[in-house]
């Protein structure tokens, strides 16, 4: 059975407002916690890097919590949907579909997230959008580890429903739909710490030339224009939006 049993017991507008809570919570602790991290692995590995931005920082902080916040609304009534309703086609019984869906689905979804965040993120790039949903971002110039959803309420909302949607139409194991928000958070944080935290070797290798890193993300807000994917680098080499690896 692909669908979770409902819970009847908790399937009111009660237990609604407990998973919303309960996931803005988790999503804003999950923030502060992995950037955390980082923001300390920078400070031993790059002494200084962050000094004197704490006027930034504070800013990045701000809009990132207001972006949990949005972020934690879908993912909340998800996670509602999964447990109470079984109306999303999220699994637990690894023996509910063939085993070979599980890496599949999560390519899929990452390839699908991918591919709205290239052309959400190019849209908001227009002249007229920019100004509105997408300058809060480029204010971390360059970013730091709390920069990764330093959004404006607008930009937040665009990328916040997705891959909670994504839940209700493609069926995906619990485990590999942790290992996608697993990633997402992964990429959206070391793509912002303002320094590569990759060895040279392999952002001048099969990696580089892929996956997106921090050296590939530094040019985007470097120059504004072009590298606007999460993961891989295919929408933009498709495109025409590749500008190449930044300069340190």
């Amino acid at each position: 059975m692909i669908f979770a049993l409902p819970l009847t017991d908790f399937s009111g507008p009660t237990a609604l407002l407990l998973s919303l809570a309960a996931m803005t919570v988790i999503v804003t602790v999950r923030y502060f916690a992995v950037s955390g991290v980082f923001a300390l692995v920078t400070e031993r590995a790059r002494p200084g890097l962050y000094a004197g931005r704490g006027k930034q920082i504070r800013m990045e902080m701000g809009w990132s919590v207001v972006s949990a916040i949005l972020y934690a609304l879908p993912a909340g009534f998800a996670a509602w949907a999964w447990q109470a309703k079984g109306w999303t086609q999220i699994y637990d019984d690894a023996t509910a579909l063939p085993l070979w869906w599980v890496p599949v689905s999560l390519a899929l979804y990452l390839f699908l997230h991918d591919t709205w965040f290239y052309w959400s993120h190019r849209v908001m790039h227009h002249g007229r959008l920019f100004p509105v949903m997408h300058a809060v971002h480029h204010a971390s110039r360059p970013p730091t580890a709390w920069a990764a959803m330093s959004f404006h309420w607008t930009e937040a909302l665009s990328g916040a429903f997705l891959i909670p949607a994504l839940t209700f139409f493609i069926p995906i194991h619990v485990a590999a739909l942790g290992a996608v928000l697993f990633i997402m958070t992964l990429f959206g944080v070391t793509n912002h710490l303002g320094w590569e935290i990759f060895p040279k070797s392999w952002i001048n290798g099969w990696l580089g030339r892929w996956l997106i890193t921090a050296t590939h993300h530094h040019q985007h807000h470097h120059i504004y224009r072009g590298n606007y994917g999460l993961y891989f680098r295919f929408w933009d080499r498709l495109c025409g939006t590749d500008k190449g690896l930044g300069a340190w």
